[in-house]
Order: C-alpha cells, then sequence, then structure tokens
C-alpha cells in the first residue's frame, strides 16, 4: 500500500509542477483527473493524507487543500475528515496553509462542535504560533461562511488567552476573530473592547474595528487614549 500512495504521489508531482505557481491556475488545475480520482472519499483522502505528510512543497498541500475544500458540504464527509486533517496542523509553519486548513477546520466545527472545539482549546496553549492563531481563526474563519456560531463566550474565551500573545501572526489572527465575531455578536464584542481596551494590541486593534462605523471606531480610539 506505501508504494501504491508513493505512486500516487508521484503522478500527482508530475502533473503539479506543470502548473503556473498563482492560485487561480492551481486551482483550476486541481479539477485534474487522476488515475486514483474515482476511488472512495476515504480512499482519496488517505492519499492525500500521504501526499500531505510526505512533502514540504507548498503547492502539493494547497492541492491536498482543494479535494478537502470539494468535500466542505457533506456532513459524514466532514466528520470523517477531522481525525486525519487535524495532523496536518502539525506540519504548518506558515499562514497560507494555515488559513487554508482554517476553512476546512470551520466547516467541520459546525458538524462536531465539540471535538473540534476540545482541540481548539489545546492549540490555544501550544508553543507552536501557528497552533494558536489556528485555535482562533477556526473559530469563525470569515463568518459569513457559516450559518451555525459557537456561543460568545466558547469564542471569547481562546481570544482572551491569546491578547497578549508576542507572535505578530497571532495578533493579527486575535484582530481577525474579534473583527468576525463583531458582524455575528456585535453588542456583546462592541462591550468586549470596551473592557479590554488597554489590552488590545495596536495590531489586533486595527484589524478588529477596520469594518466599524467611524463614530463608534473613534469612540473606541478616544478609550484607548
Amino acid at each position: 500500500m506505501h508504494k501504491t500512495y508513493k505512486n500516487h504521489q508521484k503522478e500527482a508531482v508530475q502533473h503539479i509542477n506543470t502548473i503556473i505557481e498563482n492560485v487561480p491556475s492551481h486551482r483550476k488545475a486541481s479539477k485534474h483527473t487522476y488515475s486514483f480520482s474515482g476511488k472512495s472519499f476515504g480512499e482519496q483522502l488517505a492519499i492525500w493524507d500521504h501526499i500531505w505528510r510526505n512533502t514540504d512543497d507548498f503547492w502539493l498541500r494547497i492541492h491536498a487543500f482543494f479535494f478537502l475544500e470539494r468535500h466542505m458540504k457533506e456532513a459524514d464527509e466532514l466528520k470523517q475528515m477531522w481525525p486525519v486533517v487535524m495532523k496536518w496542523q502539525d506540519n504548518v509553519s506558515d499562514w497560507g496553509l494555515c488559513d487554508a486548513l482554517a476553512k476546512i477546520y470551520t466547516k467541520i466545527l459546525v458538524v462536531a462542535p465539540v471535538k473540534v472545539y476540545s482541540t481548539l482549546k489545546k492549540w490555544n496553549k501550544d508553543h507552536d504560533l501557528w497552533k494558536r492563531r489556528q485555535s482562533v481563526v477556526s473559530l469563525l474563519y470569515y463568518s459569513r461562511t457559516k450559518k451555525k456560531y459557537l456561543t460568545f463566550d466558547k469564542i471569547e474565551r481562546l481570544i482572551t488567552s491569546l491578547l497578549k500573545d508576542k507572535e505578530y501572526y497571532v495578533q493579527k489572527a486575535v484582530g481577525w476573530t474579534l473583527r468576525e465575531l463583531g458582524t455575528v455578536y456585535p453588542k456583546q464584542t462592541f462591550s468586549y473592547l470596551i473592557s479590554h481596551i488597554k489590552s488590545v494590541s495596536g495590531i489586533a486593534f486595527t484589524i478588529a474595528t477596520e469594518k466599524m462605523n467611524m463614530d463608534v471606531k473613534n469612540e473606541l480610539k478616544a478609550l484607548r487614549k
């Protein structure tokens, strides 16, 4: 089986290496039919899992993400993904792959909230900055892409834990999540920002307030001063 997976990986590499290195080109090319494309979802997931874990190539991993992206509508497939793709975060070392996985994780969070939130809580305290970033970005991703949300308290808890995090990309994630939280729970988020006005970093504050009404934003800026 391992040899078969290696052959599938070689096939994917040969195709992907011919593509111009930009996301639109790769997204279009991800619709390519491989010799294994007719296999069951579980079998294809195992192949892409092998590819993800046995390469350092960004674009190969992006194609593994594209495979997942095509299977975000079925709750059963999302649940089947989780034990496999939660481990993909171990190989993340840049914001691009981190945020790509967030798009998947946030969908799985809807259908398996207990399991996913439990993992996000662990990542929230992890030494790996990308796991800490993921612990909040996955909570909402872009809120417009979701119909169900965790409670304000559950989301706030993980944000608050990272308010004083020193990593730039974690602070950007805090701001992103506060911004999206404001679209789902506007009153509670405004009250939260007032209560933590001196604790929210400049990086996070700028992102958190970028879509706010100017009068509201100015009121919060005045409080920070």
